[in-house]
């Protein structure tokens, strides 16, 4: 098992399912807004991914940005920091993704977003019909924030 639709980091729009991969609330970034969404203190995520990586291999990682790969980004970014530590402890990506998918349930909830809100709003905000809008979110496998890249494209193509 894998997670298939393993969201964007939060800070490139992911939904809150994207805390599993974001770095501590040390600034002002986008987290803190996922955090008040999910009802959660910044000192609460932290608990929560501390405690998380003492009961998982994410604890790994002293030579990661943040100390352990609990704080580490998704596979897809590139990072030479967390491949190495995931290849000193002998961990796939798929591992890595099923114990952050994990650790995602720890912090929202198993629940996904609603594809139909994004698929409202997606055609709401580029005026075009909901089947539209739905063929593009798939396209984009539910990352909302590629498909309104995307249809911003589309849209100054047609402005010609």
């Amino acid at each position: 098992m894998t997670w298939e639709d393993a969201p964007s980091h939060i800070c490139r729009g992911g939904d809150k399912r994207g805390l599993a991969f974001c770095c501590p609330p040390v600034k002002p970034c986008p987290i803190l807004n996922a955090l008040d969404e999910v009802n959660l203190t910044p000192q609460e995520y932290i608990d929560i991914k501390t405690e998380f990586a003492k009961e998982t291999k994410l604890g790994e990682g002293t030579g990661t940005c943040f100390g352990s790969l609990v704080w580490c980004c998704k596979p897809s970014k590139p990072c030479p920091l967390r491949d190495i530590t995931l290849r000193n402890i002998g961990m796939t990506h798929d591992e890595y993704l099923d114990l952050k998918k994990e650790l995602s349930e720890r912090l929202v909830g198993a629940d996904k977003p609603d594809p139909d809100e994004s698929v409202k709003v997606l055609a709401e905000t580029f005026n075009i019909g909901e089947r539209e809008a739905m063929n593009v979110l798939n396209d984009c496998n539910n990352d909302l924030r590629m498909a309104v890249k995307l249809l911003r494209v589309k849209s100054l193509g047609n402005a010609d």
